[in-house]
């Protein structure tokens, strides 16, 4: 990285190199389909089971890294969601949800390489914990509001509790502090750069999440 580069705070950069395709995941056919209230709630409820599959991915790792000088910082007891997910999970599909649970292909691909990345890359392991638990105290909580209106569910209730962050009183303060870490991050220059790439790699995963459901949910 060049001079100018190296200056620059690191979750400045990181933000600013994935912009492009932050933006192409936000404005997916699917995600306006489903935040304009074109689809049922049977869109909502398979886009909730793809989330599962990549964040049991995400959680079931971050034991392991809790002790790791570069992903250690990041793993944080109040941003896990796999309980939440679950308990919405029970409420959109009854309590037998586990049954004929499946992954799409483009979610399978998604949580094997957030997976990997646990298992074998702990800087690699941050550009995904970033992508999502920052989307999801930002703009995910749009997806709860429209959702509320659309389906009826409660206020931060049944339904949309993965959006809800009981131990996050004061968001905009937490993510003050995470992008502190993100600048903090003990890692060198080219480590960094390869962060950003794989975090860029996060977010077309993302959308290609996003392309199968479209796929899978043509709005009439």
């Amino acid at each position: 990285m060049d001079a100018t580069v190296t200056a620059t705070p690191f979750s400045t950069l990181i933000r600013i190199a994935s912009h492009e395709q932050h933006t192409e995941a936000e404005t997916s056919t699917f995600m306006g389909d489903l935040l304009g209230g074109r689809l049922g709630v049977d869109a909502y409820t398979r886009y909730t089971e793809q989330l599962w599959f990549v964040y049991r991915a995400l959680e079931e790792g971050a034991a392991a890294l809790a002790s790791d000088p570069v992903a250690g910082p990041f793993i944080q007891p109040e941003l896990m969601r796999t309980a939440e997910l679950e308990r919405d999970l029970a409420h959109l599909r009854g309590d037998g949800w586990r049954e004929g649970l499946a992954p799409l292909p483009a979610t399978a691909a998604y949580a094997e390489r957030v997976a990997e990345c646990a298992r074998t890359w702990p800087a690699g392991y941050i550009a995904h914990h970033y992508t999502r638990y920052l989307g999801d105290l930002s703009g995910g909580q749009i997806i709860r509001d429209k959702a509320e209106k659309t389906w009826g569910f409660a206020r931060k209730g049944d339904g949309v509790r993965f959006y809800v962050f009981e131990e996050i009183p004061n968001p905009a303060a937490f993510k003050r502090g995470y992008r502190e870490l993100l600048d903090a991050v003990n890692a060198d220059d080219l480590e960094k750069r390869r962060i950003v790439d794989e975090c860029k790699r996060a977010f077309a995963l993302n959308t290609a999440v996003f392309r199968e459901l479209g796929e899978e949910f043509r709005a009439a």
